[in-house]
């Protein structure tokens, strides 16, 4: 069994191939446990999130992961293949540490991504997936992510998807003050980007949500109001920004509803951003006369700009996980090593126990302790080394010095000047 890794991210993959493969919350367990009953999976753990689609596992047989993912989305092998990264071993467990560490977001240095692991890991908890391996792996993950932001400064100066939304509306409105602003979902990156317009003091914030608790929470927080997505029709003219993060399968604003919303506006432009994977959004409506719609690609590259003081603290980052690579694979061939430790110390154990009954014996018949005790301490010695003994007796000539340089490390001895 091997720990493995394999996923497409916005580095590998386009956005219409990212949302092909994307787990929402509502199949995420029956993912996991597809994955585990119908594969060579033992544990198993998958992230799924606007940038990326990654499955964590422990497998005997890497290669048949690949076709159950292209197959679970109703892909075939050969559409997923040239976007799809595969990671063995060391490889899989940098992978995690970078990418938990924010070095490997679209954002350089964005926190979003570790509560994504995390919410991952309780998932894979819940499914019965998560086993030694992974739980180890995840575990040291978090404490790699923390050690990076404490000790570089890889998090200053972030600028995330929210705040670049902000910024291009800053651009294309003269005054944000005077927008109205509609947001589409009630999750953690509608919350975000709604903090940042409510900075600029909008005219008024409106959210709509599939349920209104979740929305109603958000209006009060950021005193704004609420409608539900049945209200749209009749709502959506009135909006200038339109932010839409939901995860619905399938897009929840259409090309009609917006081409009767422009007309209603009479055609004053319409700025929309679509931050969901799969897309909240139909795609013709970027056809659309009037509108601006960015999509998380679109941001990624706006946030990427003006990263230099984030980049500083790369080189310094990479040597921490370096490091704790290098811990974690000791570690992991230590663990490889406990079965052959076992049945080393259940050896020795009964060859003491076998000698210990035999000098109990002669000890109750009445002889002198004193050689009792000596030819028990023959007998161990004896034992103990009958083993390396025939084997270094019974080696070929080139594997005899080989096991004579083991057997020198192992008893700390060195052979006659």
């Amino acid at each position: 069994m091997q720990l493995y890794a394999f996923g497409v991210n916005h580095q590998t993959a386009p956005l219409a191939m990212r949302e092909q493969v994307v787990f929402n919350a509502e199949i995420l367990l029956h993912a996991l446990h597809d994955l585990v009953d119908r594969r060579p999976v033992r544990e198993a753990a998958i992230i799924s999130t606007c940038n990326r689609t990654e499955v964590y596992c422990a497998t005997a047989e890497p290669p048949g992961v690949i076709e159950w993912l292209a197959g679970y989305h109703r892909l075939k092998p050969r559409e997923l293949e040239p976007y799809l990264y595969q990671l063995p071993e060391q490889r899989a467990v940098k992978h995690a540490f970078r990418v938990a560490s924010g070095l490997d977001s679209m954002v350089l240095g964005e926190p979003q991504i570790l509560g994504q692991f995390k919410n991952a890991v309780r998932t894979a908890q819940a499914a019965g997936t998560l086993g030694w391996l992974l739980n180890k792996l995840f575990q040291s993950t978090f404490s790699v992510a923390k050690t990076v932001r404490s000790e570089t400064e890889i998090g200053a100066s972030t600028v995330s998807m929210a705040s670049a939304a902000v910024q291009l509306a800053g651009r294309i409105y003269p005054r944000i003050e005077d927008q109205r602003v509609l947001f589409i979902g009630a999750g953690e990156m509608i919350e975000l980007t709604a903090a940042h317009f409510a900075a600029h003091h909008p005219r008024n914030l409106t959210f709509a949500n599939r349920t209104t608790v979740r929305a109603q929470h958000l209006a009060e927080r950021f005193l704004g109001r609420t409608i539900t997505l049945n209200d749209l029709p009749g709502q959506l003219a009135l909006h200038d920004i339109v932010v839409c993060c939901t995860a619905s399968p399938i897009p929840v604003v259409g090309k009609g509803l917006v081409e009767s919303a422009l007309k209603a506006r009479k055609h004053l432009p319409m700025l929309m951003f679509d931050l969901a994977v799969p897309r909240d959004i139909e795609t013709e409506v970027a056809g659309l006369d009037d509108v601006f719609i960015y999509t998380v690609d679109d941001l990624g590259k706006i946030a990427r700009d003006g990263m230099d003081t984030r980049r500083n603290a790369v080189a310094q980052a990479e040597v921490i996980i370096e490091n704790h690579v290098t811990d974690f694979m000791h570690w992991l061939g230590a663990r490889e090593l406990v079965p052959t430790i076992r049945a080393l110390r259940d050896g020795a154990e009964r060859s003491r126990r076998h000698a210990m009954e035999r000098a109990v014996r002669r000890l109750n018949r009445g002889e002198d302790p004193k050689l009792v005790l000596e030819l028990l301490s023959r007998q161990l010695t004896n034992k103990f080394l009958h083993a390396p003994m025939h084997a270094i007796n019974h080696a070929s000539q080139e594997d005899r010095e080989t096991l004579a340089e083991v057997l020198r490390r192992l008893h700390h001895t060195q052979p006659p000047e």
